[in-house]
Parts: C-alpha cells; sequence; structure tokens
C-alpha cells in the first residue's frame, strides 16, 4: 500500500479522476457509494504515482509512511474495504 485515505475525505471524486489505475473507489454511479463515509485506495492496485494527492482539496491522502499514528488505522480501514468488496 503506498496512499492512504482519511476520514476527512468528501467523496468529491477527484481523486478517481486523476488516478491512472483506476484503485480509488467506490465511485458515485458504483454500489456502496452512499453508504461509505469516505473513498477507499486500492492497497495491490495503487502504483505509487501520487497523482491523487495534489488534487484533494482536503488533504485527505498521505503516503503510508508519512499517516500520522493518529490516523493509522485508516491503512487498515482501506485495506479492509477491498476484502470485503472483492
Amino acid at each position: 500500500m503506498a496512499y492512504v485515505i482519511v476520514d476527512t475525505c468528501t467523496k468529491d471524486e477527484l481523486c478517481v479522476e486523476a488516478c491512472p489505475v483506476d484503485c480509488i473507489h467506490p465511485k458515485k454511479d458504483e454500489p456502496g457509494f452512499d453508504e461509505v463515509p469516505q473513498l477507499y485506495i486500492n492497497p495491490t492496485d495503487c502504483i505509487d504515482c501520487g497523482a491523487c494527492v495534489p488534487v484533494c482539496p482536503t488533504n485527505s491522502i498521505y503516503v503510508l509512511d508519512e499517516l500520522p499514528p493518529e490516523l493509522a488505522h485508516f491503512a487498515e480501514k482501506n485495506a479492509a474495504w477491498y476484502a470485503t468488496t472483492g
């Protein structure tokens, strides 16, 4: 996993549009979008390009190694979302 989205995500999908490998979900037209509190980055599909980071207006995307300790649990939440929807 290279990047992690945290709970300040507003689901505006700017990161989805910037992602060259389509690894950020769910999208507005996918099941579960309305139920989830944030978007999630697929830890196995992410190519570590960083395109999503500068377009996020809420600074909700972190490099895994720079994730503050108080937000570390979001790495597991991102991976778990794909484990249950995959």
